[in-house]
């Protein structure tokens, strides 16, 4: 007996529809919500020592180092950081530092990343030695907020925290 062209058609198509009804039925990649998932810990501000630039000038830019903890039971991963830099008083943003809070490596829950430095690419330059540029009656202290972000989600804000007047070194 041979097969009606519309009866040969359904048995080539039977098995994608089958694998597409499974596809559709598993569940989506969905984004977990950064700000239930991840604390910041041990967490220090300051003025990062930049280097000396165009002619001999030292240049500090504003810093923070703090690592992430998994608040949950179950792993993550692929969360975005963004610190955004401002001087006090300011809305404009003075600079920012992009990255992974946590990559494809899911981070276990309960533990903690490694110590990360995130740091703005603007900030002072002076000739003054680096701890009388913080001591300038002209410096502006700044703050840093910090943003997480997975998946498609928006940005939403962890923390903010004010940069401390202490030098922080390679």
């Amino acid at each position: 007996m041979t097969p009606t062209p519309a009866r040969s058609s359904f048995l080539v198509l039977a098995p994608l529809l089958a694998v597409g009804v499974v596809v559709l039925a598993a569940p989506a990649c969905t984004s977990v919500d950064p700000i239930s998932v991840l604390e910041p810990v041990s967490v220090v501000t300051g003025w990062y020592d930049d280097g000396i630039i165009e002619g001999g000038k030292n240049k500090l830019v504003p810093a923070v180092t703090l690592r992430f903890r998994n608040k949950t039971g179950a792993p993550v991963r692929s969360i975005q950081v963004n610190a955004i830099f401002r001087r006090v008083g300011e809305k404009e943003m003075w600079g920012e530092w992009f990255g992974w809070a946590v990559a494809k490596v899911p981070l276990a829950g309960g533990a903690e990343t490694k110590d990360m430095l995130l740091r703005s690419t603007l900030g002072y330059t002076g000739v003054q030695p680096r701890m009388r540029m913080l001591q300038n009656v002209e410096f502006v202290d700044a703050k840093v907020d910090i943003l997480l972000k997975s998946g498609a989600r928006t940005w939403s804000k962890l923390a903010e925290y004010p940069i401390q007047r202490q030098l922080m070194t390679r």
